[in-house]
This record gives C-alpha cells, sequence and structure tokens, in this order.
C-alpha cells in the first residue's frame, strides 16, 4: 500500500500528534527533516508536507514510511493532500493540484513471473482469443459479446484479468487505461484496455483456475499491445519509487504518478487519440495520414497498431528529460495528436519531437508534427526542436534550421547537444507557430 490509501481522516489524526510532540519532537521522532518547499495551511497552521503524509500511512497498515521511502513534492505528496481537500503551500502546488486529475490510469500487472502466468501469458496475450466461437461466447451476455465487437469487429482480440482480491483496485478502471505487463525485472509488455467486465464463466475457459483457487473474474480486452523491454530501474525512476522495487503484486496507479509512468514511456493510446479527435471512434471511416507511409488509410483500427509505444523514442526521451532542469517536461494531446515533449521553463514554452532514427525520411516526419502541433499548444510556443539519437547529416539539419527548428542530439549516455536554427530564420516562422485562430 502506497501514500495513494491515505485518507483525510488519517491526516487528521497525523495533524494532531504533529501538534501534540511539537515539530521538532515530531520529525525528530519519525526521521523527517523540516520541508523545503511544500507545505500544509491547516486551521491557520502550516505543517511539513511530506512528513505527515508519511506518518499518516501508520494508520493504514500500521507502518509509518521514512523519508527514504517515497518520494515528496508536487508530483506525490500534493496531489495526494490537494484530493483530500488540505491546501498545500509552495512553489508548483497549485499546478499539481490542477494537474492531478489526469484520468488515465496505470495497471502494473505480474504476468511473466510464474509457471502459471507464463501459461496464461502464452493463451491469452501471445496470441489472439477467438471470442465469437461458441466455447466463448455462449458465457458472454449480451452486453458484454457487443461491447467486444465494437472494440475488436474481427471477433479476436487477446485478454488478461485479475482475481477477487483485487476488486477494490479494478473498480475504477475503464477503457484507454494503460497495462505494464511485468515480470523477471523488466516491463514485458504494454497494453491498452478495451472492454472491461466482470464474468468468471468466460474467464475460466481461458484460465482455467487450480483446483480450490480463484477465478480470474475481471476480465479485460487489449486494444493495443506490443512488447517492451524496460527495466524495472528505468520505470522505477519515473514513478519516484526505490531504485530496488520489484512490482511483487497488482498496482494501480491515478493521477501525477500515472502521468508519469504514461508520458514518460511516451505511450500513446488509441482512447486518448480518440479523445482528442486526431482519429475516428470505433465503426467509423475516415482517412488518416499513416506514418511512415506514402499510402492513404481508411481502416482507421490499422493505423492505430502503430502509436502505442516506441521503444527507441522511449528511452530516448527518458535520458533526455533527466537532463532538464528548472523546467516541467509534459506532453499534450490534440487533433494533431499527441506530442512527445512539451516544455515549460524560464526561458519560455519549447515543442520538441523525437525520433529514433536520422534518415530524411524522420527528418521530414518530425518536421510536419512539429508544425502541426505547435498550433494545438496550451501556450505560445517560444521553440521548436527535434531530438534524435545522433547528429544529422548536414543537409537534414539544413533543412530544419530553415524552417526555425532547432536539432538536438545525443553525444553520449546522459549528453546532448543542441544545434539552434538562425534566430532570423525562428522569428520569421514564430508568427506562424503562434497564429492559432485556424486550428480550432
Amino acid at each position: 500500500m502506497g501514500i495513494d490509501d491515505v485518507t483525510r481522516d488519517h491526516v487528521l489524526q497525523t495533524l494532531a500528534e504533529y501538534d501534540d510532540l511539537s515539530r521538532e519532537v515530531f520529525l525528530s521522532t519519525y526521521g523527517f527533516k523540516p520541508a523545503r518547499s511544500y507545505l500544509i495551511l491547516h486551521d491557520g497552521r502550516r505543517y511539513d508536507s511530506k512528513a505527515i503524509v508519511g506518518v499518516a500511512h501508520r494508520h493504514v497498515n500500521g507502518h509509518a514510511l521514512g523519508p527514504g521511502d517515497f518520494s515528496g513534492g508536487a508530483a506525490t505528496v500534493v496531489p495526494v493532500l490537494t484530493r483530500l481537500g488540505f491546501h498545500v503551500e509552495g512553489p508548483r502546488a497549485e499546478k499539481a493540484s490542477a494537474d492531478s486529475s489526469f484520468a488515465t490510469r496505470l495497471l502494473i500487472s505480474p504476468a511473466f513471473g510464474s509457471a502459471e502466468s507464463r501459461r496464461h501469458w502464452k493463451d491469452t496475450l501471445d496470441r489472439l482469443v477467438p471470442f465469437t466461437e461458441s466455447q466463448f461466447a455462449e458465457r458472454l451476455t449480451d452486453d458484454q459479446l457487443g461491447r467486444l465487437k465494437e472494440f475488436h469487429p474481427d471477433g479476436k482480440a487477446r485478454f488478461w484479468g485479475a482475481t477477487p482480491g483485487h476488486d477494490g483496485k479494478m473498480a475504477a478502471v475503464r477503457t484507454g487505461d494503460v497495462v505494464l505487463f511485468t515480470g523477471k525485472n523488466h516491463v514485458r509488455a504494454i497494453g491498452e484496455i478495451g472492454a472491461i467486465f466482470r464474468n468468471s464463466s468466460f474467464a475460466d475457459v481461458m484460465w482455467p483456475p487450480k483446483q480450490g483457487g480463484e477465478s480470474w473474474h475481471t476480465v479485460y480486452s487489449l486494444r493495443q499491445f506490443g512488447p517492451a523491454e524496460i527495466p524495472y530501474a528505468t520505470l522505477s525512476a519515473l514513478l519516484d519509487y526505490r531504485s530496488t522495487f520489484m512490482y511483487p503484486g497488482q498496482l494501480v496507479l491515478s493521477g501525477e504518478r500515472a502521468r508519469a509512468g504514461i508520458d514518460g514511456l511516451l505511450i500513446t493510446t488509441r482512447t486518448a487519440l480518440e479523445e482528442a479527435g486526431a482519429v475516428a471512434l470505433p465503426d467509423t471511416v475516415s482517412e488518416l495520414p499513416v506514418e511512415r507511409q506514402h499510402t492513404r488509410s481508411t481502416t482507421v483500427e490499422r493505423a492505430a497498431q502503430k502509436v502505442l509505444f516506441n521503444r527507441e523514442e522511449s528511452a530516448l526521451v527518458i535520458e533526455f528529460c533527466r537532463t532538464l532542469t528548472d523546467t516541467t517536461a509534459t506532453r499534450f494531446a490534440s487533433a494533431a495528436g499527441i506530442c512527445d515533449i512539451f516544455l515549460n521553463g524560464p526561458e519560455g514554452s519549447e515543442l520538441i519531437e523525437a525520433k529514433s532514427r536520422v534518415e530524411r525520411s524522420y527528418v521530414r516526419e518530425a518536421l510536419a508534427q512539429l508544425l502541426d502541433y505547435a498550433r494545438y499548444a496550451p501556450d505560445a510556443v517560444g521553440r521548436l526542436a527535434a531530438l534524435f539519437p545522433q547528429a544529422l547529416d548536414p543537409k537534414e539539419r539544413h533543412l530544419l534550421h530553415h524552417y526555425g527548428i532547432d536539432v538536438i542530439h545525443r553525444v553520449s549516455p546522459g549528453a546532448f547537444e543542441r544545434v539552434p536554427a538562425p534566430n532570423q530564420a525562428r522569428e520569421q516562422m514564430r508568427s506562424m507557430w503562434e497564429s492559432r485562430e485556424l486550428s480550432h
């Protein structure tokens, strides 16, 4: 159990203990240092936010969290406290409170560790289940079958699920939430939830329980599914977990922690694109440009298969974002799609598109996407940049510079070089970036 399980009553009890002991004794007793940035303002008094939340966790399961057990700040403690109705003072507390409404949940599901889970993986993730065939369909309600056909009109889908012990966690999970399938110290695959429902009979056909064992009665299909190879340490750095955390059980993360994982790994769901108007809803036909192809597609389902996760670009973005200071890296969704990096820092806003290769087709994609996304940016964009794993040939660099776009490339592990566009080209293009009245 983590800090998301702390309730308002838990915090109030801890505030009372803080008052009884005094600040100095309270912090000394539990091993916390005085807060430097974020303070709880309650009944006219101020309290150290991380210490209060860590000690309040004792009321969840009898175990207080120490300062090394979790991360404090705008992305973790502040959203928890504001969700519980407390006012937090700090440099980014107000923004963190607003951002904590991030709707997509992030599930972390052990799926490749035990022999049983590996067998289930082979049966319903490695291959598609023909759910319209009689042995499956006769166990589904009309509503469940209709919902599955809505997301998977060809009658086949990948499936995963959860046992009744996870009912509380799974109750809020919805279409479009993201699942990281884990095992052997890595995230092994990433999926996007399609239809989700409870049906023990249907689950038992796919995953027969051991004698006396539980059914996986919560079942969900995967709208999208793709392999990954992400070390636990990389995921833990994004989620502010300890580097040695082994992800032993099912987790359902929400708010800023879910955002940190989804945006940090550059995951783009079909549902988010639909909600932004970037792709058509199921059962509709539209004309959609497909990256890295020179043909038009009227089959949105086929086009959407490539948007979930790009391992190379994700790794590049994670490495680059670790070099940033005094700036906030986010993403935004629009009718043009979901951008890779949107920075808000002391020098203004910057939009960055990452590419895994440096050939001309990738450079042209970056150019087109940057000019498209810039029209929809939440704030006026001062700079555009394209991020690459190595230096570009002069010809490709000049193409981007002609349109005022900076080039950033990796020079060594953890080190990047920016080759800025000429100021004149950037200024000529900025009027177009900032001309947004025709965008919507």
